[in-house]
């Protein structure tokens, strides 16, 4: 879903050490505005890191089941968004919106190959292990490829088989993922982030932005959170 920007206080948010800022990400799988909003996570911070390169950016991937009572079989994709949204008009007057938002971010949804709407809590648990000892680049490569096995190829990522193989294709060993740290479990969303939607970004403790925000918003989220730049050099 997309919500308008809004703020979130927390009073940790002072604690941040200069040039270092933290980056809480919230998302499910099974949302495509998630992937967009990773999308546009990943441009402004290639601008942002030419704009303020002694400033190093902590990203933290916390999930967010949005259908926990998913059955973990999953359910039949394509019925169960025509009973959700009441017609067929309506499902594709939808999926028109995501795929216009897509292609401005470089996604081609194919909606249409998708066969099952899975319980995202195995893929969830799966990140979390890579996140327990991967490098921040394969966790998000990981993340990222597990956005496009759904959302461009249709795989069930609720299906263990699939998860391994994502994980593989992602230069991973997924059998060593689960038992070098079986009991990882996925960083979730608090009652405040979970109220403001995914994808939301929240900078620093401090500030929150929720929805698929631009690259240009999400800029000025990290400027403001990064505070004034160190002329001193």
């Amino acid at each position: 879903m997309t919500l308008p920007a809004s703020s979130l206080p927390c009073a940790r948010g002072d604690a941040v050490a200069p040039h270092r800022l933290t980056l809480d990400v919230f998302f499910d799988f099974v949302c495509p505005w998630c992937l967009i909003g990773k999308r546009h996570l990943a441009a402004a911070l290639e601008r942002f890191a030419r704009l303020r390169p002694e400033v190093h950016v902590e990203l933290r991937w916390r999930s967010h089941v949005l259908l926990p009572h998913t059955p973990p079989g999953g359910l039949p994709y394509q019925s169960f968004y025509l009973a959700r949204l009441g017609s067929a008009e309506a499902v594709a007057a939808r999926r028109a919106q995501v795929r216009q938002a897509g292609r401005a971010a470089g996604i081609q949804f194919a909606f249409e190959r998708i066969a099952v709407l899975p319980n995202t809590a195995a893929a969830h648990a799966l990140v979390a292990r890579a996140g327990a000892q991967c490098t921040p680049a394969q966790h998000a490569g990981l993340i990222e490829r597990l956005f496009c096995a759904y959302f461009l190829e249709g795989e069930d990522i609720g299906d263990t088989a699939v998860l391994a193989r994502q994980a593989r294709a992602c230069g991973l060993d997924p059998e060593r993922l689960a038992s070098a740290d079986a009991h990882a479990a996925p960083h979730t969303a608090g009652e405040a982030e979970v109220a403001l939607g995914v994808p939301t970004f929240v900078f620093n403790e401090a500030l929150a932005l929720s929805g698929a925000q631009l690259p240009e918003v999400l800029l000025q989220g990290l400027l403001r959170a990064s505070g004034p730049a160190d002329r001193s050099a």
